[in-house]
């Protein structure tokens, strides 16, 4: 089986290639997986350094939005796991452009691609964002999307498009969506990795408004673990959520960062909140639970611990990304 993953040097993209490779997850046995990733501010090269001398993989710097390129790569693989997207959500309220370009159309570029070459499976990565916020109770998979941020309502385009295309066409789409990924490799402007590393500086942290906005937390390894399930035995056509089943306010999640880099709270500036700032996501996992199997394996104790150690160890990592350098290869 060859398996093309889009966005596979980035924070989300990176653990399922290292998965992939090493075996630390659902046997899906791959005998090629290419990456395509366009190495944008958030990609980085490095995060494949642990699987960098597997004979099966290849790495393509290419753009999904550039047509010619993603023919080329997209002949011959089996399956597409679609993780390239722009995703921070601050970003998009500044700039919504480079987000309908690269999640709408760069989407609709590969969509095209898989259903020129014939490609077996297409695994679209979303997010709960596309809900909107929820005061009560989970999401289901069939809940009405109704996105607050430019961020948001690109991803839903994107989904809204992947399932045309099996609806069309009859292709072979699967979709996922996530809650709040944590963990290694993650880029330091998201919030963890932020509060993390400004605490290890000896910096202060910013909480908007009054921290009272809740999230489900989730770590990347249990993520990638629902998204291979997916892949493997995933019903076409369907959506599926992957959840971690913890949920904390911004506070409650500022606390434990705190205690766990030995900071008080005289380190927290409170900031004005962000514009359309969703109150709480909650997403139901009873599907994917009970169709394939997955459960959560990481509590949110003991994956914090792990990577506050982590960020701790690889100030290499991430000191020239929040510096402004460049840790791509140029060559």
């Amino acid at each position: 089986m060859r398996i093309l993953v889009t966005g596979g040097a980035g924070f989300i993209g990176s653990e399922y290639v290292r998965m992939l490779l090493s075996g630390t997850g659902p046997e899906l046995a791959p005998s090629a997986v290419t990456v395509l990733d366009k190495l944008t501010y958030s990609g980085n090269r490095a995060n494949l350094d642990p699987v960098a001398d597997d004979p099966r993989l290849r790495f393509v710097q290419g753009d999904i939005c550039d047509a010619e390129v993603v023919d080329e790569v997209v002949a011959g693989h089996d399956v597409i796991v679609h993780f390239a997207a722009e995703s921070h959500v601050d970003r998009s309220i500044h700039g919504a452009a480079p987000f309908v370009t690269t999640n709408v159309l760069g989407t609709q570029t590969l969509l095209d691609a898989a259903l020129r070459h014939g490609t077996g499976r297409f695994v679209h990565v979303s997010t709960d964002e596309v809900y909107g916020s929820i005061d009560e109770g989970s999401w289901t998979e069939e809940w009405p999307l109704s996105p607050n941020s430019p961020y948001s309502a690109s991803k839903a385009g994107s989904d809204l498009l992947a399932l045309a295309y099996h609806r069309t066409h009859g292709m072979d789409v699967v979709i996922t969506r996530c809650s709040n990924n944590y963990g290694p490799y993650q880029f330091p402007e998201k919030v963890i990795p932020l509060f993390v590393t400004n605490l290890l500086d000896g910096g202060t942290v910013p909480l908007y408004g009054d921290g009272g906005n809740v999230r489900d937390w989730l770590h990347v390894h249990d993520h990638c673990v629902g998204i291979a399930l997916v892949q493997d035995k995933g019903r076409p056509g369907e959506v599926y959520h992957i959840g971690g089943g913890t949920e904390l306010t911004n506070r409650e999640l500022t606390q434990q960062l705190l205690d766990a880099c030995g900071a008080g709270w005289d380190r927290v500036v409170p900031v004005a909140d962000r514009k359309g700032h969703d109150r709480r996501y909650s997403l139901d996992i009873s599907k994917i639970s009970q169709e394939l199997g997955y459960a959560p394996s990481i509590d949110l104790d003991r994956g914090l611990a792990e990577t506050v150690r982590w960020y701790r160890e690889n100030r290499a990592w991430w000191q020239p990304l929040k510096a402004g350098a460049s840790v791509n290869p140029t060559a």
